[in-house]
């Protein structure tokens, strides 16, 4: 574990360091700070940093320079906190929480808020120790919020493993654990369901913060409802109206800008055109891949993306860093450049384009100009997290096939609808062919055959439906075991037999995404820890990610980041039209529902 003093240990010579009665370890000079508790930029400002933490932020440092003082020349550019990701699954990116952090590092982000609910839908509490203790070994600020809804509906779907209100009561001793993760289950707690609000209650008991996941646009008496329930956030809007109640009932607005989801351009309006207060608004990934870490960035793209919808630089700052430390209770640990807060903050010399240029964690060089500079060795995962996919058999063509109603030639069947770069769903239903009395798509319908493979306990389940939207216009298939939020398999094909391929790759190599088109493996990313991450450098997830969407739209889609749309189509707690190992699910009502009209 990465040691770091606390405030009171520290206090003596933060104090000492700012009279000059003691050198600092580090002095930044003549910088513009970027003060994000009056909102000004004050220039000609100079940094004192010791014991890893701000001891002294004024005009002028030099009586706490030393001769062993590191000094850093800002050059009049902007010293700006570090970054927080307020809501965030690090499975998301495909590597572990190391990994993770070593490609956000160098974008500036220093602090992360995880929700571990991807693994512990695979491996239970102990999934999340072990995410839990690597977080706690890295030299930035990586905190865990428990996963509340594992499963995140029961009765709809089978995850690997369940968790309840005595684990969450057992996780919240631990040291790393900063609240309770999204509450995805919003039924369950506008019904009064004694689980999650025991989950709830055992959180608030600890005096941590209850995050939340209202994935409805009902903003009458069941948003109301589940308000009252006690969850102190929500990023699951996607319009201003959505952002607006939010914050008028108490929570705190999580926008977010992932790899697919696009939700800060209409929320952010709450801000530019209906005046709300700003510090109750928080920028957040949710998901992000590996793709768009090391290529486009990560809390850095989103920042810049904010300002670009009209927000003040300092303000899109504000809701990246200092809003996100205060609603975690942490505003006296982390979110400014402020004496006694960790020594947390990047240089950059346009505040609107943002380019990294320096990053400095807990007072140490981390990343200079996009390249890390510090050693951050690998976290070793044990064999009890390896070897997770458990199928019955190997899987033929024939397990895809959907029969018809006998005698009918065509039928009407409910079809799951993708919506680009959004993460609900449409309801849609379709006529369909029928050859010789099985369901045939058909490529030039529009319409591909979606199944969700059971791989927790080798049941042999396979569950078969439709699905609308990737633009697949040849034979192929593309499975994933990431699967969101139960994880068993999908597989999303135009051909039975490449969807039965793509299913034996996977089960094969542990885990992770394939496309398979005619018989032929186009691209591989393989994920053998729980089968949601990689052990490899994210460079190297990235390049064969990378693969993986080229090999999409090579088989004719076009959305962006289909990957992750696809990867989210067994999320049974988002609108419209979901598949799991249960069935076909209509989250609008939450019921089982049949195939055919």
């Amino acid at each position: 574990m990465t040691s770091l003093l606390t405030w009171a240990e520290a206090a003596s010579r933060l104090i000492d360091t700012a009279m000059g009665r003691a050198r600092a370890d580090m002095v930044i000079r003549g910088g513009a700070w970027v003060n994000v508790h009056s909102g000004e930029i004050i220039p000609d400002t100079d940094i004192a940093i010791s014991a890893g933490r701000f001891a002294y932020v004024g005009p002028d440092a030099s009586h706490a320079i030393g001769p062993q003082t590191k000094v850093i020349e800002a050059e009049g550019r902007y010293m700006v906190p570090g970054l927080c990701d307020g809501h965030m699954h690090v499975e998301s990116g495909m590597v572990t929480v190391t990994e993770f952090a070593r490609a956000v590092i160098p974008h500036g982000t220093t602090s992360m808020f995880i929700d571990p609910h991807e693994i512990a839908n695979v491996l239970g509490l102990p999934g999340v120790r072990l995410m839990h203790d690597e977080a706690m070994g890295l030299p930035v600020n990586v905190f865990v919020q428990m996963p509340s809804c594992v499963p995140s509906a029961p009765g709809l779907e089978n995850p690997g493993a369940e968790l309840g209100p005595g684990e969450v009561r057992e996780a919240m001793a631990w040291p790393n654990i900063i609240g309770l993760g999204e509450m995805m289950n919003f039924p369950g707690v506008i019904n009064g369901d004694a689980k999650m609000l025991a989950e709830i209650a055992a959180t608030q008991a600890a005096g941590k913060t209850v995050g939340g996941h209202y994935a409805s646009p009902d903003l009458g008496l069941p948003f109301h409802a589940y308000a009252a329930g006690g969850p102190a956030d929500d990023h699951e809007g996607t319009r201003a109206e959505d952002a607006i109640a939010r914050v008028r009932q108490g929570m705190r607005a999580m926008l977010r800008l992932g790899s697919a989801w696009y939700d800060v351009a209409a929320q952010v309006k709450a801000i530019t055109e209906s005046g709300l207060d700003s510090r109750n608004f928080i920028l957040c990934t949710d998901d992000c891949h590996s793709g768009t870490l090391v290529n486009d960035g990560h809390m850095n793209r989103v920042v810049r993306h904010a300002i670009a919808q009209g927000l003040k630089p300092v303000t899109a700052i504000q809701m990246a860093t200092l809003n996100t430390a205060q609603h975690f209770g942490l505003e006296r640990e982390l979110g400014s450049i402020t004496p006694g807060r960790r020594a947390d903050l990047f240089l950059t010399s346009d505040l609107s384009t943002l380019p990294i240029e320096l990053v400095i964690a807990r007072g140490v060089v981390m990343a200079e100009n996009g390249r890390l500079q510090a050693d951050i060795p690998p976290f070793a995962y044990p064999a009890s997290a390896r070897n997770t996919v458990k199928m019955a058999r190997e899987l033929t063509a024939s397990d895809f096939a959907i029969a018809a109603p006998k005698g009918a030639n065509e039928v009407t069947a409910r079809v799951i609808g993708v919506i680009e770069n959004q993460a609900p769903t449409k309801a849609l239903e379709k006529r369909l062919k029928v050859s010789s009395g099985l369901v045939d798509t058909g490529l030039e319908s529009g319409v591909c055959q979606i199944a969700v493979v059971e791989r927790h306990k080798a049941t042999g389940g396979v569950v078969n439906a439709f699905v609308s939207g990737f633009g697949y216009d040849v034979d192929c298939a593309v499975a994933s075991t990431v699967a969101h939020d139960s994880h068993h398999m999908i597989v999303v094909g135009t051909n039975r037999s490449d969807m039965a391929m793509a299913a034996n790759i996977l089960k094969s190599v542990g885990g992770g995404a394939v496309v398979v088109s005619k018989g032929r493996q186009l691209a591989l990313v393989e994920l053998p820890i729980a089968g949601l991450m990689s052990d490899e450098r994210a460079e190297i997830v990235a390049r064969k990610a990378d693969q993986l969407v080229a090999a999409m739209k090579a088989c004719g889609c076009t959305l962006n980041n289909a990957y992750m749309q696809h990867s989210l189509l067994a999320l049974v707690v988002i609108p419209e039209l979901r598949i799991s190992d249960v069935g076909l699910v209509d989250v609008r009502t939450f019921e089982k529902v049949d195939l055919f009209l």
